[in-house]
């Protein structure tokens, strides 16, 4: 959702899932209002109510409908990836901290051809959900690196949830699945409107000779 255009896939293949096992089918608002979460904290959302076997039917038909019924890999947003080839051109190491399990993200980076693009990943089935800032601790231990010295950029309350709770800095981005001013709250070190704003970051900004 930061660097592709994924909540309309998203969306869409949660409300083939309810379809498919006969349960209510979501409003798109309250499905981009869990995008972030891991599937078994989102349908917990979702379906306060329901069974764990139902919520269990339609963890199944969601991950059939995300793994076969859609090949397209969803967009990326404008500028998105030059701007990671230029991060990653000037020595920054850039990692994926999701919601999505470890075989959705690996198919999505497949289709996207970025298989080898990033130096680390944590999924929600690998670690604790967002806004829990476990996977985020972990890829600072991968990378022997303090919170401080990183950078979190995120569309949704989670994202910038679980960097406050450990002090990393972040960055919110007004075009995902959370409204920019549900993020503000955060204290984002920056809001942008596009991705390659990012840039403009000081956190970000690579001193001459360094």
């Amino acid at each position: 959702g930061t660097i592709s255009d994924s909540a309309t896939k998203i969306v869409n293949c949660m409300q083939a899932a309810a379809r498919q096992v006969s349960m209510p089918v979501c409003s798109s608002e309250a499905i981009k209002n869990i995008i972030g979460l891991g599937l078994p904290e989102a349908l917990a959302a979702l379906y306060p109510t329901a069974d764990e076997q139902e919520k269990a039917r339609v963890q199944r038909a969601y991950s059939e409908q995300f793994m076969s019924q859609d090949t397209t890999p969803s967009p990326f947003f404008q500028g998105a990836r030059e701007t990671m080839q230029q991060l990653k051109a000037q020595g920054h190491f850039i990692a994926v901290a999701t919601g999505k399990s470890h075989r959705g993200l690996q198919r999505v980076l497949n289709l996207l051809a970025m298989e080898d693009f990033f130096d680390a990943t944590r999924c929600a089935d690998q670690t604790a959900s967002k806004p829990n800032p476990l996977m985020l601790c972990e890829l600072l231990r991968e990378f022997s690196c303090d919170a401080a010295d990183a950078v979190m950029v995120g569309d949704t309350e989670y994202d910038m949830a679980m960097a406050q709770a450990i002090d990393m800095p972040r960055i919110a981005v007004s075009y995902g699945a959370h409204h920019i001013d549900r993020l503000r709250p955060y204290q984002p070190l920056l809001c942008v409107d596009k991705f390659a704003q990012i840039l403009e970051c000081s956190a970000l900004q690579v001193a001459p000779g360094a």
